[in-house]
């Protein structure tokens, strides 16, 4: 049933980004003049990068769901010997992982905000710190509940199937916030 429930509201989650790209390219296309010159100071390289850490994060979560499908919350060696590694280390990988990329946005949204593009600047500042910036209070959310998955590994005796379960569904938003960046990262830093 969580894994049902997840999916639901994953749905409605879905909707919600569904129409900030309504207002993304609704916006792009009565103020044309907007795009001619903003999306030129975007540091697509930087971008690309950040997209790259958040990618890496989802293999490395789905690497953890493979460990928590198999009942190992922990890992069974040392703690160089990654092939030994239970969910538990893999998750915490993936939220550094997670982390890194919320800094690497915030760091990105201070250069903006230096070179003179606020939220209130125009249009075109809306639109992307609305999609951009509700993106990444998803994946904060996302390290929120990395956060309880992993402590609930600690507080465990026995590695038991409802634990893997909330491992699972936690991977199943994660792997959503990671899709919706990807078509964010292209709608925005890609798309001409």
């Amino acid at each position: 049933m969580a894994s049902v429930g997840t999916i639901i509201w994953l749905s409605s989650e879905l909707m919600f980004f569904s129409g900030l790209f309504a207002i993304y390219f609704t916006l792009r296309a009565v103020r044309t003049d907007l795009w001619s010159f903003w999306p030129d100071q975007l540091n697509i390289p930087f971008a690309f990068a950040n997209t790259t850490i958040l990618v890496i994060s989802s293999v490395w979560c789905q690497l953890g769901v493979f460990k928590a499908e198999h009942g190992q919350g922990s890992r069974t060696g040392s703690l160089m010997d990654v092939k030994n590694w239970g969910m538990r280390e893999w998750y915490v990988l993936t939220y550094i992982f997670g982390a890194v990329f919320v800094a690497g946005q915030v760091w990105e949204y201070a250069n903006l905000v230096h070179e003179g593009l606020t939220l209130s600047s125009n249009a075109y500042a809306a639109a992307f710190y609305l999609t951009t910036g509700f993106h990444g209070i998803h994946v904060t959310g996302g390290l929120v509940a990395f956060l309880f998955i992993i402590a609930r590994s600690f507080s465990a005796r026995r590695y038991t199937h409802a634990q893997a379960t909330g491992a699972i569904v936690t991977s199943y938003y994660w792997h959503f916030v990671d899709v919706v960046w990807i078509v964010l990262f292209a709608t925005i830093y890609i798309l001409k």
